[in-house]
């Protein structure tokens, strides 16, 4: 038996000048030579991370996919050829890329009222795409991350492009009522605060025992997602979305975004229940874009394991998440259909 590893146990790996060498290939050479390297750099990581493998076997497994070891080193490549394209997003070199958006009018009808909102993602697909595709249309988006998180790779696409940081908005545990004050003076802006709603925190040992997390039935089993972006979202009060950007082989891109929540509600009284609600119906979007692009899913860590003594997942006897952020003084101000048939843009 080998223990469950969590997310912020896998250590990042590859070094910044390695990320630099493909960056260098990259510019002299092209993106097809880049793509070339990223395919031995994705062998090698598939060959030395047992983490990844077992983790892209059990996810694929779920689905009743193929499990055999190329499959699952053309699913960690997906992954390289991803970041690889990041890189060239975050120089600007997007004209060789071909992009199509599916919801592309929800995000239109909120710039052109000057309404604020929140994009669920999760780490599915290329985030990069999305923020690239924002710039281009002027959408005032807002990532919502923490910022220890791949710090090497941050560091050179921030390198690349010095205004990615402008607009990050830093997660903090420490102190969620900075992140709520942050979040809310760009919802009220017009802004869009995204973020990637699967992958749970992990608490400090005094707070264990408060419910941060919440179950869900995914894909067949029990998984834990965090809390934190739904009470996040209920204390901005406002528009709720769910976002994806599928890498769909070469240089396609498809970008999607469909309504989750008008507002999301979580009164005192039912507040486990709405929170479960809500997480669950999160869960059933994602498996559903899951199952349309599969080799997407970059979650290379145990997803399904239970919570490790850092963590702890809601009860229904409790009902007040620790480090709620509405409690920090700021007013708490449906199921999404099937997304349409996406139509092709440059």
């Amino acid at each position: 038996m080998t223990e469950p590893v969590g997310w912020r146990d896998v250590r990042e790996r590859g070094s910044v000048l390695g990320i630099r060498v493909v960056v260098t290939l990259a510019t002299l050479f092209g993106r097809g030579p880049a793509r070339a390297l990223v395919a031995l750099i994705a062998l090698y990581y598939t060959a030395t991370s047992a983490v990844a493998r077992r983790a892209v076997r059990d996810f694929r497994a779920r689905l009743g996919l193929p499990v055999g070891l190329g499959v699952t080193y053309r699913h960690i490549l997906r992954f390289a050829q991803c970041a690889l394209d990041a890189l060239f997003f975050a120089r600007g070199k997007t004209s060789a890329f071909v992009v199509t958006r599916t919801g592309h009018e929800h995000l239109a009808h909120l710039q052109a009222t000057g309404q604020g909102a929140v994009l669920l993602g999760a780490h599915l697909g290329s985030f990069y795409a999305m923020r690239m595709q924002s710039e281009q249309e002027a959408l005032a988006l807002y990532p919502l991350v923490y910022l220890r998180n791949a710090r090497r790779f941050n560091a050179v696409i921030e390198a690349l492009d010095p205004r990615s940081t402008l607009r990050l908005l830093e997660l903090s545990d420490a102190d969620p009522a900075r992140t709520v004050l942050a979040a809310r003076e760009k919802i009220e802006q017009g802004g869009l605060v995204a973020i990637l709603a699967d992958r749970p925190p992990k608490q400090p040992p005094e707070r264990v025992g408060h419910a941060r997390t919440v179950e869900v039935d995914f894909l067949g089993g029990r998984a834990t997602l965090p809390a934190g972006p739904f009470v996040l979202a209920a204390a901005l009060r406002c528009p709720v979305y769910f976002t994806a950007g599928l890498y769909r082989g070469g240089a396609r891109y498809d970008l999607y975004c469909e309504p989750f929540a008008e507002r999301v509600e979580l009164s005192r009284g039912e507040r486990a229940q709405a929170l479960s609600g809500y997480a669950q119906r999160y869960a059933d979007t994602l498996a559903r874009y899951c199952r349309d692009a599969p080799d997407n899913w970059f979650n290379f860590f145990d997803f399904w394991a239970p919570p490790d003594d850092g963590s702890a997942r809601t009860e229904p006897a409790r009902t007040e998440p620790a480090h709620d952020p509405s409690q920090a003084r700021v007013e708490p101000r449906r199921e999404a259909p099937e997304p349409p048939q996406p139509t092709s843009s440059p």
